[in-house]
């Protein structure tokens, strides 16, 4: 293994799963992730190829309840691809000898190359190596390479190359008792001779899937062919002549589309065009590794300190950009909190885009700005919703996906008890504040005025109208209030013995319900003159509602209680919990929901979290912005009161969230690098050492993936984005060594190197005019093909 390496010994098979979801392989619009190829077809619903945006509706009964669920949809399996010398018995890793197997994932590439040897029942020994790549330049082909080398034996091998429209999801198996069954094959046929075609659609929302397969025999020899076809599955068995010692090559193109792309008349004519004249996947692969280059130069971050950190970094940075990226631009997608990398959340959208738009914000806007015209598209639903809820404004949904409708389940299991309950993470209204702060924070990086005049401004303010209409006067406290919402945390959706869910003054919620009040007046003061008018007549702005908005700010309700800022109000009521004991008797305790919950008990009662709550705010907000906003509000906040509350709730927080992880290294790196850091390996470790005891296998976290990369990029370098200036402010751990990344700032492409003693910015030499470059409390101007440095304590 390398920096640049993932590898994994095939010898171990409870590593099989995690393997899987490590070394899928995506472009931005699909993504494929599935079991050895020697095993492909025969457990039809694990490997995976998901699209992104491919959705699909149905019912399902669950304890004698009717809920409608929207999953994102398992397509069809494209990688079967099994062999075997003629006469013998498929290939398989569970009955046949197999003497060698390892797995490596190529990051720097983007392929996955596969090396496994084996003996059948006769002792012929045949050495496979296989190279799989779903193309980064055409977002429409994949690619698989396999080379056999018979070692001891001469004669025919038979290999099985198949497109299978079967597939169900059943990836996680606490899903297994939803409907599964999305796909139904329309059509399968052959295409002029060396092709296969099948062509299906989802049950319900009717979205097209077409996917071609070419497969051809590199070498010189004839081989004999013939179709077979089952219903929902369509192959070719392709008779190869084989000498003991030569190599023979089976190469594998797939072309897939669907109903949704632009610039088709119909997918399945789409996809056989395109195969027939698709390139051999040699030079496929050259398009493709240029593809990755090019990313690369944009999002590798330079680092010095031990390989399995740098490599864990990159297999992050990897993950995200198969999730996202240029093939995104054109599609109507948003961020799956799992990537499309498992069926867990089952492809929906959350907040998670508050850890990933910043990476991307840096590196490729363009990227962003198309993703948050998902959240743009579906203003619609999210204006309909706020009206039906009796507020006013947009009201955007906690699990979002085709459609922009609210699709939080209603009842959640808990595989501990085995009994399914009520769920209220629909009242987690905070992803609103994560729809503003995405759009105010790409404008900051970007300057792009005319984004936050025709797509973005429109929406930031429906978002702040809600926002505004969630709080209620208290005479009693000359205040405002939020009540009946969630914050964070997720541990607590309810007073102890209430009989209604929902919590008041959730402290996170309020204060960055401030925040977004005066981003929101502040997009009026950046506009011109006319733009004003024409954002306030958009959005039929009231004479009075600014004045209002302002008036919120200056008397929003913060509680505290044993100088710390409480979580929500009455939080200080609550009992205190025996970590300790609790430690004794489970060992890991990340889900203390689901272990209080089979005892009878409710997290409800205790003063513990999931994850970051309040400690959210040190995430998202500087201490001088942060005391600012408390101050106006008539609140005395400073640096002694912000370390009081991180121990207060470090010393009860659970981590049973990859996302608790990145926050308290966060908020940990100007009070105590060396425990920041302890926090920033944990949070690389989250997936690739599947801390959670079996998440991953459903789906990588994409949000901790990119927060990781995020607490080098602004975090260890005390980068901002405030007021026009790109500001740094270091705080580098020394484990860390030198830093060094490129990033893109209103038109300037900027080399930032960061070692203990000194921080280096170059600025490459375009046409951008001089930008605003801050240094702890000093602002300098700082010119295309210039470059200025920091000495640092």
């Amino acid at each position: 293994m390398d920096e640049w390496s993932l590898v994994y010994d095939g010898f171990d098979p409870s590593q099989e799963r995690l393997r899987e979801a490590l070394c899928t392989l995506g472009n931005g619009y699909f993504a494929t992730r599935g079991a050895a190829p020697e095993n492909a077809g025969d457990d039809v619903h694990y490997p995976g190829t998901y699209l992104a945006g491919g959705f699909n509706r149905l019912e399902t009964e669950i304890a004698g309840r009717t809920v409608e669920n929207e999953d994102l949809v398992n397509m069809p399996n494209w990688l079967v691809l099994r062999f075997r010398p003629a006469q013998g018995r498929w290939f398989d890793t569970a009955t046949d000898g197999l003497l060698e197997y390892r797995q490596e994932l190529d990051m720097r590439n983007g392929v996955l190359v596969r090396h496994l040897r084996f003996a059948d029942d006769e002792g012929r020994r045949t050495r496979v190596t296989q190279r799989r790549f779903v193309h980064m330049d055409n977002m429409h082909l994949a690619g698989l390479q396999t080379t056999f080398v018979a070692e001891n034996w001469s004669g025919e091998l038979q290999v099985h190359s198949g497109l299978d429209g079967r597939v169900v999801n059943a990836g996680v198996e606490r899903y297994r008792q939803l409907n599964g069954q999305h796909l139904r094959v329309l059509e399968q046929s052959s295409v002029e001779g060396e092709a296969i075609y099948l062509r299906a659609h989802t049950v319900q929302s009717r979205l097209r899937v077409a996917l071609a397969a070419r497969t051809r025999v590199l070498e010189d020899v004839e081989a004999a062919r013939e179709l077979v076809e089952e219903d929902g599955y369509i192959a070719e068995e392709l008779v190869v002549p084989v000498v003991e010692g030569q190599p023979v090559t089976i190469d594998k193109v797939v072309a897939l589309f669907t109903s949704r792309d632009p610039a088709i008349s119909e997918a399945g004519l789409a996809s056989r065009t395109l195969i027939r004249r698709a390139d051999g996947i040699d030079e496929l692969l050259r398009s493709h590794v240029l593809a990755w280059e090019r990313l690369w130069r944009r999002f590798d971050i330079e680092l010095d300190s031990d390989e399995r950190t740098r490599m864990i970094l990159r297999l992050h940075v990897f993950h995200l950009l198969q999730t996202v990226s240029m093939n995104t631009v054109h599609l109507d997608v948003g961020v799956p909190a799992r990537g499309l990398h498992g069926e867990a959340y089952r492809g929906h959208i959350f907040w998670d885009e508050m850890f990933i738009f910043p990476v991307l914000n840096l590196r490729l806007p363009v990227v962003t700005k198309a993703l948050l015209e998902y959240r743009r598209r579906r203003m619609g639903e999210a204006l309909w919703a706020a009206q039906q809820a009796g507020y006013e404004g947009a009201m955007y949904p906690w699990q979002s996906g085709s459609d922009g409708r609210e699709e939080s389940q209603q009842l959640h299991l808990n595989p501990r008890s085995g009994r399914w309950l009520p769920d209220n993470s629909h009242l987690q209204k905070h992803v609103n504040l994560a729809v503003a702060y995405n759009i105010w924070h790409y404008y900051q990086v970007t300057g792009d005025h005319d984004f936050l005049r025709f797509r973005g401004g429109d929406m930031y303010i429906q978002v702040a109208r809600f926002l505004a209409s969630l709080t209620s006067y208290s005479h009693a406290y000359d205040r405002y209030e939020i009540c009946g919402v969630m914050g964070p945390d997720e541990y607590h959706d309810a007073y102890p013995d209430a009989d209604e869910p929902g919590l008041c003054n959730n402290s996170y919620t309020n204060v960055m319900t401030v925040w977004v009040l005066e981003r929101a007046v502040e997009i009026f003061r950046v506009l011109a003159p006319y733009q004003r008018a024409e954002l306030a007549e958009a959005v039929e702005l009231r004479a009075d509602e600014l004045d209002h908005w302002e008036d919120i700010t200056r008397k929003m309700r913060i509680v505290f209680h044993d100088g710390v800022i409480s979580q929500f109000e009455d939080y200080a009521q609550l009992a205190e919990f025996d970590w300790d004991a609790y430690r004794a008797r489970y060992g890991d305790i990340q889900r203390l929901d689901r272990i209080l919950e089979a005892e009878g008990d409710s997290t409800n009662r205790y003063k513990l979290s999931k994850q970051a709550d309040v400690l959210m705010l040190f995430y998202l907000l500087s201490v001088s912005e942060l005391s600012e906003l408390l101050a106006k509000l008539g609140y005395a906040f400073d640096e002694h009161v912000m370390q009081r509350t991180i121990d207060y709730y470090q010393a009860r927080t659970s981590h049973g969230s990859t996302l608790s992880n990145v926050v308290q290294s966060w908020v940990l790196a100007k009070s105590d690098r060396a425990r920041s850091w302890h926090f920033f390996k944990q949070a690389l470790e989250s997936d690739i050492s599947d801390v959670q005891g079996g998440t991953t296998a459903e789906g990588i976290h994409l949000g901790a993936m990119a927060g990781s990369v995020d607490l080098l990029q602004r975090c260890y370098a005390g980068l901002e984005t405030r007021d026009d200036v790109l500001w740094f402010d270091p705080v580098l751990p020394k484990e860390a060594g030198r830093v060094a990344f490129n990033l893109h700032f209103r038109g300037h492409h900027l080399r930032v190197v960061l070692s203990a003693s000194d921080l280096q910015i170059s600025s490459a030499l375009t046409s951008a005019p001089p930008m605003q470059l801050g240094f702890r409390g000093t602002v300098t101007d700082l010119h295309p093909g210039s470059d200025v440095s920091f000495a640092l304590d």
